[in-house]
């Protein structure tokens, strides 16, 4: 039986601490990708599942980590797009049903009939799906992507979540020149809007109260950085990173930055007690603008994203560690003491 090695939450209560565990992988099937992990990046999100902030987590051991790079070890014999030896991602998202109307028209990011998440899910099988804090991975050749040349592996990690993230609802909601595009929160996925948005040609305009960040916000390419109040009514599009909602700032004051028929665009998620701000109906009047929310992004979404990060020559802001020191990482990005992105790097077994 084949097995895989991760860094392991074992214990709920001690949230940070990780184990190197053995564990089963999927059963290999004809569409997939098996890659040896190179690097895997931080992600918020496992900060959330670790720390039970999204639930109580049910399957122990958990590996967790969704952006992941590594070097194609196998490929299935129905897999066209990828060989043995060439540099590939895993994101967020490492299965879908493949069948409903979402996924046969390039939305298979909201699937709802078969959505599996990198890890904290089940597979069809039954195997519970482990991340990328780990020796390998395997996921359906529509979940892989090919890396560009330009693009170093230690870079490209994190563009599969926080990257893809922010990037798919600026493509979707036209961010481009003679656009003005609003940042709330600078960290890892706000600094990500901030080089997507200025590498696509829009205006960048970034709201922060950490004042630290607002002369990294300007070299990221941000056009302006400063709060909200000189910007009543002058945003095409607000991303929204935030990762704590306050009930002193309620959603009337980011809607009141926006142009006609505007939209703000949630992609932050943070624990499961903290829900959005209170608004009124009469807030979504004065400019008539949109509410909407993002889900990760395509697969067609995260190649243009590539093909943009590769011309433009985009580069995260990223802090690179030995995979065994993922407790630093975890810990410091739910203290908010990362600029901007931890990237593990894989020393369990190194790839040549």
């Amino acid at each position: 039986m084949v097995e895989f090695k991760g860094y392991a939450l074992t214990d709920p209560s001690a949230w940070s601490t990780f184990n190197l565990v053995n564990y089963q992988p999927k059963t290999f099937q004809e569409d997939d990708v098996e890659l040896a992990i190179t690097h895997c990046g931080v992600c918020g999100s496992d900060v959330h599942t670790l720390s039970q902030g999204w639930g109580t987590t049910g399957t122990l051991p958990l590996v967790v980590g969704h952006e992941i790079v590594g070097i194609a070890t196998r490929v299935g014999a129905n897999v066209k797009e990828f060989k043995v030896g060439q540099r590939v991602g895993v994101g967020a998202q490492i299965g879908s049903c493949m069948k409903c109307k979402r996924c046969k028209h390039g939305n298979e990011n909201y699937c709802l009939d078969g959505m599996i998440d990198t890890y904290n899910s089940y597979y069809p099988d039954g195997v519970f799906a482990q991340g990328g804090y780990s020796t390998a991975i395997r996921a359906h050749q529509q979940f892989v992507f090919a890396i560009p040349d330009a693009i170093e592996s230690k870079d490209a990690a994190s563009m599969f979540c926080a990257g893809l993230t922010v990037y798919s609802p600026l493509r979707r909601n036209g961010a481009g020149p003679g656009k003005k595009v609003g940042v709330m929160g600078i960290g890892g996925l706000g600094h990500y809007a901030v080089l997507f948005a200025a590498a696509m040609g829009a205006e960048v305009y970034v709201f922060t109260h950490s004042e630290s960040k607002l002369d990294d916000a300007k070299k990221m390419g941000a056009t302006r950085a400063d709060f909200y109040k000189p910007f009543i009514g002058e945003l095409d599009i607000l991303i929204s990173t935030i990762d704590v909602f306050r009930p002193d700032r309620p959603l009337k004051t980011y809607m009141s930055m926006l142009d006609v028929h505007g939209k703000f665009i949630n992609v932050g998620l943070p624990d499961s007690d903290n829900p959005l701000p209170q608004m009124h109906a009469f807030d979504l009047q004065p400019s008539g603008a949109f509410i909407g929310g993002s889900h990760i992004g395509s697969k067609d979404d995260c190649n243009a994203m590539l093909k943009l990060a590769a011309e433009k020559n985009v580069k995260p802001w990223i802090q690179e560690l030995p995979m065994s020191r993922a407790k630093e990482a975890v810990e410091n990005v739910k203290a908010g003491k990362v600029r901007y992105r931890y990237v593990l790097t894989q020393d369990i077994a190194p790839v040549a």
